[in-house]
């Protein structure tokens, strides 16, 4: 089992006032210090051709993303939170900047990033078993091998006893359960989840976060999470990072610490806490202002 993540402890605790929109600021959290960083992000722009010329979606992105991090990105609709995913992926090339991986610029998709999508692109005809263990069977992995790690991952989204079920026949939160596996059979250095759970209903998507961040919890695997939600983002996230309106710039970048205490001390009910309540308004208000 991979190490635990590594957390800043000197957690931030508000003051009992609210702050303005203008004064916002999360001082008191420390900033992100770890030496050997997984993904390095350098003045990357992106722009799209448009008939009036380009329209430029994300401007001089800057910041790494470490082993064993859960980083959530916030911001605006049209910010362009899943473009930056894309660009981490491999599916689009930036207008400048680079993208490394392990010091290795990226260029195109590999299985050493894997991506959840909201509408899980799997095989409708095709088994549960069939689908988590499609990744290793097309990259030549042998039977013997990737057969015990796919009942290895059915048990940790807990789908063995469905592991025979067609696809077509599992509901919303059971394929992305399996949409999980498969992403994290491969053993990706990084696994990007675009909205993963925007479409599901509130009960299946509250399972879905728990069952998330048990997973990078007892991995210790890097997660880059995409959402509107800022409550998600406070359950799962050791790290938010918000956007501005469009084009998209880093306006925050802070540590937070309740999917810690939640993973490591069962705090479930910490939403209901001062802290979360004064972390949700404050990034709540953040994102507004962009508005």
């Amino acid at each position: 089992m991979a190490d635990k993540p590594v957390f800043n402890e000197n957690f931030y605790e508000p003051s009992d006032e609210m702050i303005a929109v203008n004064d916002l600021n999360f001082e008191g959290v420390e900033p992100v210090t770890e030496e050997e960083e997984l993904i390095a992000i350098e003045n990357v722009d992106l722009a799209y051709s448009g008939k009036s010329g380009d329209i430029k979606a994300l401007e001089n992105i800057n910041f790494n993303i470490f082993p064993g991090e859960f980083v959530c990105v916030l911001g605006p609709s049209g910010c362009g939170k899943s473009t930056l995913l894309k660009i981490i992926a491999g599916f689009i090339q930036p207008t400048s900047g680079s993208v490394k991986l392990d010091g290795e610029e990226i260029k195109g998709t590999d299985w050493h990033r894997g991506v959840v999508f909201q509408n899980p692109p799997l095989y409708e005809w095709f088994s549960v078993r069939d689908n988590v263990a499609f990744g290793p069977k097309m990259r030549g992995v042998a039977k013997e091998e990737y057969r015990p790690l796919t009942d290895e991952y059915l048990a940790k989204v807990g789908l063995s006893d469905f592991a025979e079920k067609k696809i077509y026949e599992l509901s919303g939160g059971m394929k992305q359960r399996v949409s999980i596996a498969r992403a994290l059979i491969n053993n990706p250095e990084i696994l990007l989840m675009d909205e993963p759970f925007g479409a599901l209903d509130a009960l299946t998507r509250e399972n879905v976060q728990d069952l998330t961040r048990k997973i990078w919890w007892e991995t210790g695997k890097t997660i880059f999470f995409i959402t509107h939600d800022v409550e998600e983002a406070l359950l799962l996230a050791s790290r938010i990072i918000v956007l501005s309106k469009h084009p998209g710039k880093v306006i925050e970048d802070i540590r937070v610490n309740f999917s810690r205490q939640i993973a490591e001390e069962c705090a479930e009910d910490i939403k209901f806490t001062p802290e979360f309540y004064k972390y949700r308004e404050k990034l709540l208000k953040l994102i507004n202002s962009q508005h």
